[in-house]
């Protein structure tokens, strides 16, 4: 059966929507119209308006993900939490964590006030993340540039993210032996196309809550925020003394001239070292 689902979104939803499905962006030509998607079950058009409506038998669900959700208290332990970093930035690895808190858990880190690693500073994040790592059963996975710019030849980076979540969530769960029903992971494709990218996968973690934005609703996804924002500093420590140079977190014009220099001093065919190859700064060299 047909759905039609209309939406007006703001400016955040939209640049998230455009993240979302920037491999399946097509113009139109039509007027009135930014571009159309087409996905998994489901016809996106976008309108000069902000208005987007989602039609199809799965309409439902993709729009769902923009649709005001009810902020979440920390009143659902146990709970288990996922979150990546390192997905933004050129220079880097891909850290995906996962983590399993309790309530007491919960009241003796509290006063640390853990949030989603973005709001955090690097200061906090390198203080606040061993405590975590003590504390907490986590699962942390490190997929350096060289291994990921092999892997990305063959998948898009959702796919990736799909694919590292899952493993971390197979990890934790060997480690605690069964994953609470509040498990959630911080959304970054619908629900169906996320287990779809897991079709190959020998394990698959089912049962997940998908939620954006999710770092700054559920404790358990703060502290897997933090934990994998620290591994992603660490990496890049290690860097800066292995290459003798600094490394600009992003994408930015500043990453585009650290690109430059490590090429100049190293030779292009070591920038599979250090960066994403598919981002768009590697034509600008």
């Amino acid at each position: 059966m047909k759905t039609t689902i209309s939406l007006t979104l703001n400016d955040e939803q939209l640049v998230f929507l455009d993240k979302l499905y920037s491999e399946e962006k097509k113009t139109t030509g039509l007027p009135y119209t930014k571009f159309r998607i087409d996905t998994d079950g489901c016809v996106i058009t976008v309108y000069d308006s902000k208005k987007v409506v989602f039609a199809g038998k799965n309409a439902e669900e993709h729009a769902r993900v923009f649709q005001v959700q009810e902020e979440k208290k920390d009143d659902l332990f146990p709970m288990a939490g996922s979150d990546e970093v390192g997905t933004g930035d050129y220079f880097g690895p891909v850290v995906v964590c996962a983590c399993y808190t309790t309530e007491s858990q919960y009241e003796a880190l509290k006063s640390y006030q853990i949030t989603d690693s973005k709001v955090m500073d690097d200061v906090q994040v390198r203080k606040v993340a061993p405590i975590l790592m003590e504390t907490i059963p986590y699962s942390v996975l490190v997929v350096q540039n060289s291994k990921y710019n092999e892997v990305q030849k063959k998948h898009n980076l959702n796919a990736i993210k799909a694919i590292l979540h899952n493993a971390a969530y197979v990890h934790l769960r060997g480690k605690i032996k069964k994953l609470p029903p509040c498990t959630v992971v911080d959304q970054f494709a619908p629900e169906s196309l996320y287990y779809r990218y897991l079709a190959k996968e020998k394990e698959i973690v089912k049962g997940l809550t998908f939620e954006t934005k999710a770092e700054s609703k559920y404790f358990a996804v703060a502290c897997a925020s933090v934990i994998a924002r620290y591994h992603f500093l660490q990496t890049f420590d290690a860097m800066k003394v292995e290459y003798k140079m600094d490394f600009p977190k992003g994408a930015s014009s500043l990453v585009d001239a650290a690109a430059k220099r490590f090429v100049e001093t190293f030779g292009r065919e070591r920038l599979n070292e250090v960066a994403k190859l598919h981002f768009k700064n590697t034509k600008n060299l």
